[in-house]
């Protein structure tokens, strides 16, 4: 098993997408990289903090591998946009991708220089703090279906379902 953190705007979708995701074990909503340690949601929001809305993604390597999850990533998020995803603004939607070690650092790297994808704005960056995010938050769009969500999960094809 191996775990990588993905900021990509408003955490519920993107907990979501990643949660459809063959190979994909598990997902959890927190705040990566901030400055207050345990900050709230109501601290994002009152900018007395600024960590970013981000999910753990824990999955198998063996079934999927991290170059395949940066193609998903980047097909639902705007990866030249700064602090915005969708009607989200501010720092704590920014896009973000954090490892745990540096050949995931390596890999992340490599992948994007591949794909020539340049003047991006999203942080490559190791993870420094992640703290879960309050229990409503978790799963939100399978307990709010109609909740508000800026990914396109049709995006997510079907031989890439769970």
């Amino acid at each position: 098993m191996k775990t990588i953190y993905l900021a990509g705007g408003c955490f519920w979708g993107v907990e979501k997408y990643f949660f459809l995701v063959k190979g994909v074990l598990s997902t959890k909503v927190g705040y990566a990289n901030g400055t207050k340690d345990n900050p709230s949601y109501e601290d994002l929001k009152k900018g007395r903090d600024d960590a970013s809305e981000c999910v753990e993604v824990i999955y198998d390597e063996k079934i999927i591998s991290l170059e395949k999850l940066l193609e998903l990533y980047l097909r639902v998020v705007d990866p030249y946009s700064l602090n915005k995803q969708g009607e989200d603004e501010g720092i704590q939607y920014r896009l973000g991708i954090y490892y745990l070690d540096e050949i995931d650092k390596e890999i992340i790297l490599k992948y994007f220089k591949e794909i020539n994808l340049q003047n991006h704005q999203i942080e490559i960056l190791p993870l420094k703090s992640f703290y879960d995010a309050e229990e409503y938050h978790q799963k939100y769009l399978d307990k709010n279906p109609n909740g508000y969500c800026h990914i396109n999960f049709a995006k997510l094809n079907d031989d890439e379902r769970k």
